[in-house]
């Protein structure tokens, strides 16, 4: 059976983060297996690059339009004056199905232009926006008892959660990230919901990475600088390790946010590195002794799995896709409050022989983990979608197909 030709409207590419990587590995794989692929995302130009079977149009942000998601992602109010041209491009691909990624500016665009053309969508979910929403309000509301903050917070979460939910309900097909969302995400849409997990390039991603020689404890931490990712208590983990007595602690911080300079004036010895990709990133994860992960947002948790894949051991929260990732590893601790992290993070870097045991634990079990497995069930949804367009036959239980990782 030929493969069909994908429309993949992203809302992130060139970014710090698990949608832009999943982007990429995606279009890599389809590259790899000369499968047709249109992959639609913002930029700072206007240009069209094809390159085999892969097209990639890229889509000017106007800033005069546009506000601040992220420090390196924007919403661009305006981006429909690129409507036409896109159109275009999309009539002369002629896909078979369209992927979004979420509610971004490219997604929305993705998902009219779908609808008008009368083809299917697939709709990932790749982002709790709705605990995003509440945990960067909280902090806005200092004065408040914390009785009221809660309620704030949940009502906060519930009405942004149903505002995200129905950007989905214009989807055919789900790909959920865990089998919780699945779970969720089936119920409250009653559509067919496929598993995808997320693979890591182990080539990329090894402790053959390593450079450093020195004889300093270095704790890593990856990912946006943000409240969401309660980074703040990588200031509680440095002083718990000095009240362990563990010396020459540093601790390399690896991204940005608004959450940058608070980190510089409170976390002693942190080495606070920007963004990193590529080669500089996979060195950046094998220098690290121990990998300390506080947010409790995640819906899975990439870093967490290129950490893994340096046989760096790993201590993070038992909530979101975190612990899908590292529930079932030797080489990673789950934590169920943010003291316990702390708490179990001073402990390890104490221990050096469990550590070790970790790492080696950390590193088999990323090996087991591949790209092209993931990007199988992929397409299974995306035929799963076409099928249904073309009044295929309903799944056994009506409306969830749960495909775990390595069964594709």
């Amino acid at each position: 059976m030929t493969p069909p030709r994908v429309a993949l409207f992203t809302d992130s590419y060139y970014e710090a983060n698990g949608v832009a990587r999943t982007s990429n590995a995606l279009e890599a794989h389809a590259a790899r297996h000369d499968r047709a692929l249109f992959v639609v995302h913002g930029g700072q130009a206007d240009q069209m690059i094809e390159s085999g079977s892969i097209v990639r149009l890229e889509l000017r942000r106007a800033k005069r339009t546009s506000f601040a998601l992220e420090h390196d992602l924007s919403f661009d109010l305006a981006l429909w004056r690129h409507a036409s041209r896109v159109a275009r491009v999309l009539r002369w691909f002629r896909p078979d199905v369209v992927h979004v990624t979420g509610p971004s500016d490219v997604g929305l665009l993705g998902a009219f232009l779908a609808h008008r053309e009368g083809l299917p969508v697939v709709g990932s979910w790749h982002t709790n926006l709705h605990e995003y929403a509440s945990r960067r309000l909280l902090p806005t509301l200092p004065r408040l008892l914390d009785p009221q903050r809660a309620s704030i917070a949940r009502a906060v979460e519930r009405h942004a959660l149903s505002a995200t939910v129905m950007f989905y309900a214009v989807s055919r097909v789900i790909l959920a990230p865990n089998e919780e969302w699945a779970s969720v995400l089936g119920g409250r849409l009653r559509k067919r919901t496929f598993v995808m997990t997320r693979g890591v390039d182990t080539n990329l991603f090894s402790p053959e990475r390593r450079t450093r020689t020195d004889g300093a404890f270095n704790v890593g931490y990856v990912g946006r600088l943000s409240a969401e990712k309660s980074v703040r208590t990588l200031a509680a983990v440095r002083g718990a390790m000095a009240d362990a007595g563990v010396a020459n602690v540093r601790f390399t911080i690896v991204g940005d946010g608004n959450e940058r300079e608070w980190l510089r004036e409170h976390v002693d010895g942190a080495v606070l590195a920007g963004v990193l990709r590529g080669a500089a990133l996979s060195e950046a994860y094998a220098n690290m002794d121990l990998f300390v992960f506080p947010s409790e947002t995640e819906t899975v948790g990439n870093v967490v799995l290129e950490a893994m894949a340096s046989a760096v051991p790993v201590v993070a929260m038992a909530r979101g896709g975190t612990k899908f990732i590292a529930s079932g590893s030797r080489g990673a601790v789950l934590a169920r409050t943010q003291d316990e992290l702390v708490a179990l993070a001073a402990a390890l870097a104490a221990d050096a022989e469990t550590r070790r045991t970790m790492s080696a634990a950390a590193r088999t079990d990323a090996l087991a983990r591949s790209w092209g497995a993931v990007f199988e069930t992929v397409y299974q949804a995306y035929e799963s979608a076409i099928a249904l367009t073309k009044g295929g036959a309903p799944t056994p239980d009506g409306h969830v197909i749960a495909v775990a990782e390595g069964q594709a």
